[in-house]
């Protein structure tokens, strides 16, 4: 059955996220060969329009208003909203991140709508759209289908694979007018806190440190190996609360979910928390002094040793095989 599927795209310094192309190709599989649409909200992006088509968008409406470019889930649902009224598809497909799991349950509400969310996979089984998604912080899976009204999911980065950017396919791009109004939140100004390097949520390899970090400055190996593999660094709620690191590194129930190709958690106990935001990683790595820690339960590989010591010598290894370049 072919459906008309509507795909969120997500802009951030004027570049799009890995998320955008993802939800592009979870909307494919939705669609069963019918049309794909992405939407990009904000001021100033129309530019990355044709980018959504060349990751497999059938066609890009651009909704653009200096009140959008920040996002506020009022001015974002209404502009979603009009959207959806225009084209009235029978898909939409957000990113599970800040941003979509702030705004999906307001527009399935508008909509009288279900929503699934966090979905890891997506198939086709016996004429129905098959979403799989964790429970229980991650420790089992369920599999649910939309037997009625719109299928409306958000995506977990990092888990549905984006199809191959072709700079040959061209579609439609267009503008649509929305009026933004009533506004009860206005965003005055956006402070960020100084990160440099690559995004967590969609970092490829995680490299993640505990209480066993010992300090703000046993971070340093993590981030040099971080460097050296093209990763993000992230940390356990105990490192966080000991400030050693800054809250927006956190990984677990109650910070990220994070399922990069390749997790390393240093000086990491393993608490159920934690686990929880890094269980779905499809190669987890401990390095810990404790042989007897929880973390090494999840491990596909690990490491018994002083993390100060083990670290630095992997960097080095991994520098000598030049893996980034």
């Amino acid at each position: 059955m072919a459906r008309k599927v509507l795909v969120l795209g997500e802009a951030r310094d004027q570049s799009l996220r890995n998320v955008s192309f993802e939800a592009i190709a979870a909307g494919k599989t939705i669609s069963e060969g019918g049309e794909v649409i992405a939407v990009l909200l904000g001021d100033q992006v129309e530019s990355l329009g044709k980018e959504l088509i060349h990751y497999g968008a059938d066609r890009v409406i651009i909704v653009e208003d200096a009140k959008l470019s920040t996002y506020t889930p009022d001015g974002y649902s209404q502009a979603v909203l009009a959207v959806i009224k225009e084209e009235n598809p029978e898909g939409i497909v957000f990113g599970h991140t800040a941003l979509g799991k702030d705004l999906s349950p307001k527009v399935a509400a508008k909509l009288s709508s279900g929503l699934i969310s966090d979905a890891t996979s997506i198939e086709v089984a016996g004429g129905n759209v098959v979403f799989t998604r964790p429970i229980y912080s991650g420790k089992a899976f369920e599999k649910k289908i939309v037997t009625d009204g719109i299928i409306f999911a958000t995506i977990r980065p990092n888990n549905i694979s984006s199809l191959e950017k072709d700079e040959s396919r061209t579609g439609d791009v267009r503008a649509l007018s929305v009026e933004i109004k009533d506004l009860r939140t206005i965003v005055k100004e956006v402070v960020r806190k100084a990160t440099e390097g690559v995004d967590l949520s969609e970092a490829k390899v995680v490299i993640a440190g505990g209480r066993g970090v010992k300090g703000e400055d046993g971070f340093e190996p993590l981030k040099e190996l971080a460097d050296v593999l093209g990763g993000a660094v992230g940390a356990s709620r105990g490192a966080c609360d000991a400030e050693y690191c800054d809250y927006s590194l956190q990984i677990g129930q109650t910070g990220k979910v994070v399922t990069p190709d390749l997790y390393i958690a240093c000086g990491i106990s393993g608490a159920i928390q934690h686990l929880a935001g890094m269980s779905n990683s499809k190669v987890i790595v401990a390095i810990n002094k404790d042989p007897e820690a929880n973390i090494f339960k999840v491990a596909d590989y690990g490491i018994v040793g002083d993390l100060f010591e083990v670290v630095p010598l992997l960097t080095e290894e991994f520098k000598k095989l030049n893996v980034h370049a």
